[in-house]
């Protein structure tokens, strides 16, 4: 079951980025726009993180989150606010959150900071390794095979990057275009087939006796564990 994120923002355009990227990256957004749905999602149980914004309507994110904490101590908490000054970090740390981002922000960070916080507190295992061989390099955007730095196209590192971050875990052809290709895009389940199938050519150029991208019929494709 996918680990649900209570996303407390009542900006639209904010709360649809992000639950773009919490979906695409395999976690389960619940966004409302108030401290009072908040309390009462809360309520309901089986909420892994909460994300909150400072500036809700109703009530501040700092008076939510001393209310959370009242309820729960171990619920992990970020903020996310455009208020970056060092004494508006400070409080919301005093009172309970385990992170805070400023806006503007990168959605992904957000998503990669929330993995790590549930990997903390044990609502998700540490990461599966992926097959022998292979090596992501984020910073130098790019994937070394074999200890050879692979000679891949932007979408083809995109898409490899996707399934190296979760090895093991199926994707269908529609999660792997919204991942890589964008939501909206006008690219087909024929454009995620051919990249594939040129990723594995390049694959096996370096070392033609493994094969790590699965194919599941009628499901999509995995990269195998260790």
């Amino acid at each position: 079951m996918n680990p649900v994120i209570l996303l407390v923002e009542d900006e639209p355009a904010i709360a649809d980025t992000l639950a773009w990227a919490l979906r695409s990256e395999g976690f389960e957004p619940c966004h409302v726009a108030t401290g009072g749905e908040a309390l009462t999602r809360l309520a309901q149980g089986g909420i892994a993180v909460a994300v909150l914004d400072v500036g809700l309507p109703d009530l501040s994110g700092f008076e939510l989150c001393r209310r959370i904490r009242a309820q729960d101590a171990a619920l992990p908490v970020m903020f996310l606010t455009a208020r970056s000054e060092e004494i508006d970090r400070v409080l919301g740390f005093e009172i309970g959150a385990d992170d805070y981002v400023a806006k503007p922000f990168s959605p992904r960070e957000v998503v990669a900071r929330l993995r790590v916080m549930l990997r903390r507190s044990g609502a998700i295992a540490a990461p599966a390794q992926a097959a022998p061989g292979l090596q992501l390099d984020e910073a130098g955007a790019r994937v070394l095979h074999a200890g050879h730095p692979l000679p891949l196209t932007r979408y083809e590192y995109l898409l490899l990057r996707h399934l190296l971050r979760q090895p093991g875990r199926v994707f269908s052809r529609d999660q792997l275009l919204d991942a890589v290709w964008g939501a909206g895009s006008e690219s087909t389940d024929r454009t995620v087939d051919t990249h594939i199938k040129t990723l594995r050519a390049k694959l096996r150029a370096v070392a033609p006796e493994l094969d790590p991208i699965l194919t599941h019929r009628g499901m999509g494709y995995s990269l195998a564990l260790a």
